[in-house]
């Protein structure tokens, strides 16, 4: 078993199953033939992540730390037939979510300016919008997408609207198809990107999605750059009709001199939406209970695609 935490941090792992620590470094820990689960190091380049693939050749399992798996499942072509893929559905709601609510309540309320005229030594008061009586749009009602609802719920908002690839009902109300966007997007004040990328959603958020927005909206990115069309997005933006707040983007990293880095109304994070510290215990307790699956033959959390 191939782990990017160390194993002896992780309290309670099956003793029947052989352990090695391997985080990306330049030296693999064992023979990678020899290993049968294979959890991907977090927040290390593809190219990383992927190398030891081709030789483990006695492959069963891929485990991700992410949500998202488009950074390895293009890999899994090359592998035996009945290799499973597991992700880490879960493990980032809580800090995920406190970093889209973080995104919203500071671009309403102007933070980026006040910090700006705190460094300029200005005093920069106004009126600003609040969160308070907003209409908000959640486009990916998954695990994510419910957390990202849980923390709005104190800030009396006038209407959360959720969005899936498919329809169902949940306690707080419809999830909306896809197909519904033209519709739904007009009415929202907040729109919040939190979909997989797929090739059914990637450029999802381009020029008609956009435009369907309403004059002074906020767009919220926290699922993937590709998501978005970074072209349509600057038009919009610079025009000044639109407001957005991203923790990813088109290209990333965002090179030095891109225009969205200082583009008007623009608020940008490095990608940090799961590296906090609740990240570590629910990395651990995942990897936990996953081996203690594996090691009973049991069926895997999170399963996603299996390979041939």
């Amino acid at each position: 078993m191939w782990l990017p935490i160390p194993p002896e941090e992780i309290d309670g792992l099956p003793d029947s199953l052989e352990y090695a620590h391997w985080d990306g470094g330049p030296d693999f820990p064992t023979d990678p033939a020899r290993c049968a689960f294979y959890c991907v190091p977090y927040m290390k380049p593809p190219q990383v992540c992927t190398r030891p693939l081709t030789a483990m050749t006695n492959l069963r399992v891929v485990q991700t730390l992410t949500a998202g798996i488009d950074h390895i499942k293009p890999a899994l072509a090359d592998l035996a037939p009945g290799v499973r893929l597991c992700n880490a559905r879960g493990v980032h709601d809580a800090s995920t979510a406190e970093l889209a609510l973080t995104l919203i309540l500071a671009s309403l309320r102007g933070i980026p300016d006040f910090v700006r005229g705190q460094d300029a030594e200005e005093w920069r008061s106004g009126f600003r919008p609040a969160l308070a009586d907003k209409s908000v749009l959640i486009v990916g009602y998954g695990a994510i997408g419910s957390a990202i609802e849980d923390r709005l719920v104190p800030f009396e908002c006038e209407r959360v609207a959720r969005v899936a690839r498919s329809p169902r009902t949940t306690e707080r109300g419809p999830v909306h198809p896809i197909d519904e966007l033209p519709r739904l997007l007009p009415e929202a004040d907040v729109v919040v990107l939190v979909t997989p990328l797929t090739e059914g959603t990637r450029g999802l958020a381009g020029a008609e999605f956009l435009s369907r927005m309403k004059d002074g909206a906020l767009l919220v990115n926290v699922s993937r750059g590709g998501v978005v069309d970074t072209k349509a997005l600057l038009t919009e933006v610079e025009s000044g009709r639109l407001r957005a707040a991203l923790d990813v983007t088109d290209p990333e990293p965002l090179p030095a001199g891109h225009p969205l880095w200082h583009a008007p109304g623009v608020l940008i994070s490095p990608h940090v939406g799961g590296p906090t510290s609740a990240f570590l215990p629910r990395a651990k307790r995942l990897l936990r209970d996953q081996l203690h699956r594996f090691a009973r033959g049991e069926s895997l959390a999170h399963l996603v695609a299996t390979t041939g």
